[in-house]
């Protein structure tokens, strides 16, 4: 896939091709407007034959539904506000340049979200795929495409749209099923929201049903197509979170927001599904010296961790957004300090545990608070005297101090910047060379913290104790005495969940699961009222002197947050159709 859609056969788009796409293009602009609840709008049956009478149309026609896929996770998310703001704005993990009081992330951090300015494409664009998909599933025995391709092709819509209702599903609880119906524009269109059990039930026999049509890798000019690996990740996450506190025991709206009785052996599920991918043996962590795999993973379109990814060309899209400006990026969001300070020692201990003595040298030393950190966190944090790629093609040190040239405070108003899925030899500057990054969607070690959380709350802490070992030796944390890369002996269940949590927020650091994970743990009131804080860093002698300072205290009203509301325009298209509490 290249420029967020799937390029599917490089080698074929001569100048028959060319105008067949600006041909669907057109197709396309008349068929996917943003009408509604479910995009009702209808193409003339001229356009959908003259589209799927050709197989380059048709393929076409599926890519679109690709374009999308990643929206949710977007780090440009909230672009129409002209901004770079994602999901990962919206809670503790960044702090955003963009202070108006019509920001997205102004609007939630302050408590102004209602259902009146709530962001609507987490609605409109699901459904808008899955109206695609149904449109691509009716027309798919007459195409000219092999039965072979078709097989494959209807295992791919199908995993979309299975794909697109996990996100609505994780946005607002139980929403309507519209199964394979295309809904003509005159067409009544049903509102009724199916409970939640009914929708989890329905994604993961999609899930089943495809993922046995789907081979288990892509290579070549396929690459980056729904894979089985792909099919059952989303059912590793899908039953995570159905078995989380957020949704397992919520009886409320008929069980349209979670299942109404808690069942334990719901985390059984979920560690089974996990178990599933792990057992393809299609995939494992990236593994390099001194844990340089963690940064280089981002950077490599293919990769062992990879299972699904928003495809794109060579670009220097995190570097625009996230790189300071002394390397002509617009550092337009930085870390706070409880993010700098979930990361642990060089040992895999917390800092306030782990302290630097003579006897213990890789000890955190509060003077000196960036030396003898899990490695992951040079990658993902870029704080003062950090060494980074400049202008003039070296390497030079970043300085993010009180009144710091270019970078310091309060151009950075936390004291520092993202580093994470930077390129080591990329800058903004279309000078720069690019990079072949794709941002992850599902990865591997994702599905190693979700078999090691659903083990964990399933009674069964030996197995979460390998899949954190795993994930902490790629991380290049050192292994310690006792091979145990700094997670103590005999953890109960509940020592071990924190555990988990943390190792979560770290190692999926800025890519849509924070925020979502605090929510389906249940836990978001403790941890989204609290004032978030950043480093002033001041010189002192030959050194710095550190304070921690305020930067804002979100507000989180409980329990009317844990799930978005509705858009109130599509509530006010059919009776049918209920807001969720509170809103």
């Amino acid at each position: 896939m290249s420029g967020y859609k799937l390029d599917f056969n490089r080698k074929i788009m001569n100048k028959k091709i060319i105008l067949l796409i600006a041909v669907f293009t057109g197709i396309m602009m008349i068929s996917c407007k943003k009408n509604g609840i479910l995009d009702q709008v209808k193409t003339t049956d001229l356009s959908e034959e003259s589209t799927f009478a050709d197989s380059a149309r048709t393929m076409q026609f599926l890519t679109r539904m690709y374009t999308d896929i990643g929206f949710s996770a977007d780090p440009k998310r909230f672009a129409d506000l002209g901004s770079s703001v994602g999901i990962y704005t919206l809670g503790d993990e960044v702090e955003s340049n963009l202070q108006s009081a019509n920001a997205f992330n102004i609007i939630f951090q302050t408590g102004a979200v209602s259902s009146l300015n709530i962001p609507t494409d987490s609605w409109t664009k699901p459904y808008q795929n899955i109206r695609r998909a149904n449109v691509f599933l009716s027309h798919l025995s007459n195409t000219p495409l092999s039965s072979k391709l078709r097989t494959r092709t209807a295992a791919e819509a199908r995993f979309l749209r299975a794909w697109y209702y996990f996100i609505l599903l994780k946005h607002y609880g139980g929403v309507p099923l519209v199964g394979d119906v295309v809904y003509a524009a005159t067409d009544p269109v049903p509102g009724k929201r199916a409970t939640f059990e009914e929708v989890v039930d329905y994604i993961e026999s999609e899930c089943n049903a495809v993922a046995p049509l789907l081979p288990p890798i892509h290579e070549s000019s396929d690459y980056g197509r729904i894979t089985r690996g792909a099919a059952l990740a989303l059912k590793s996450r899908l039953l995570l979170y159905a078995a989380s506190p957020l949704f397992n025991g919520r009886d409320e709206m008929g069980g349209i927001l979670g299942y109404p009785t808690y069942d334990a052996t719901r985390w059984n599920k979920a560690a089974i599904a996990a178990l599933n991918v792990i057992n393809l043996q299609a995939y494992s962590l990236y593994e390099l010296a001194n844990g340089e795999g963690f940064q280089k993973v981002f950077n490599l379109r293919k990769n062992s961790e990879y299972i699904l990814a928003t495809m794109a060309g060579n670009n220097r899209t995190l570097e625009a957004i996230w790189d300071p400006p002394s390397r002509t990026g617009s550092g337009s969001v930085m870390p706070y300090q409880e993010l700098v300070d979930a990361f642990g020692t060089i040992n895999g201990k917390p800092i306030t545990e782990d302290l630097k003595t003579p006897a213990n040298p890789t000890g955190y030393d509060p003077a000196k608070p960036y030396e003898n950190r899990d490695p992951r966190f040079k990658w993902t944090i870029l704080f003062n005297e950090a060494e980074r790629l400049n202008t003039s093609r070296t390497i030079s040190k970043v300085y993010t101090y009180q009144g710091a040239e270019k970078d310091g405070m309060p151009i950075t108003k936390t004291g520092y910047y993202l580093r994470k899925m930077l390129n080591e030899t990329t800058i903004a500057s279309t000078t720069s060379s690019t990079t072949e990054r794709c941002f992850p969607l599902i990865r591997y070690a994702e599905i190693l913290l979700n078999y090691a959380e659903a083990s964990n709350e399933a009674d069964d802490i030996e197995t979460a104790y390998e899949q954190i070992i795993a994930i902490r030796k790629r991380a290049g944390i050192l292994p310690g005495p006792d091979g145990d890369y700094g997670i103590p002996a005999n953890l109960t269940q509940e020592e071990m969940r924190a555990l988990i949590q943390n190792e979560r927020r770290v190692e999926l650091a800025i890519e849509e699961h924070r925020y979502w994970d605090v929510r389906r743990w249940k836990i978001a009131e403790k941890v989204s009222n609290k004032t978030l804080h950043g480093m002033r860093i001041t010189p002192d002698g030959t050194g710095y002197k550190y304070e921690l300072i305020n930067i804002r205290t979100p507000v989180f009203v409980a329990p009317k947050w844990y799930l978005w509301p509705i858009p109130q325009g599509e509530v006010n298209k059919t009776f049918e159709l209920e807001q969720n509490p509170g809103w």
